[in-house]
């Protein structure tokens, strides 16, 4: 049995200027760039996420602009199991998270858990 539930965006930028991004999204979505450093600091800004919200991170990319979804879980092979037979497939794996992509083309990552309160309103899986 695990759990899972959509935890983040994460908007993916083909930029140099990853400062510049973030401040853009800082600005249009009203929530302030984290100062706290997590993961690698030269590929990713977190906005501030207020209690019981979606995370929002600004990620530097080599491929085109777009905006993927991270599912969190506390089994992350449980869950890819679980979407594989829902029709996605496993596009790559890296260090601690899974890329995939549904049947209908959108890319989203399986990764471990990220919220503070998780699992509260996770759907629990058999």
């Amino acid at each position: 049995m695990h759990h899972s539930r959509l935890c983040a965006v994460i908007i993916d930028c083909n930029t140099y200027d990853l400062e510049g991004a973030a401040d853009f999204w800082s600005q249009a979505l009203g929530r302030p760039v984290s100062l706290e450093k997590s993961g690698n600091p030269a590929k990713y800004r977190a906005l501030k996420t207020p209690p019981g919200e979606m995370i929002v991170e600004v990620q530097s990319v080599d491929h085109a602009s777009r905006v993927h979804l991270d599912v969190e879980t506390d089994d992350i092979e449980a869950e890819v199991v679980r979407l594989s037979r829902l029709g996605a497939r496993e596009v790559q794996r890296i260090k601690t998270w899974v890329v995939m992509e549904a049947p209908t083309g959108q890319r989203f990552c399986v990764v471990r858990q990220q919220s503070a309160d998780f699992p509260n309103g996770a759907n629990k899986w058999p």
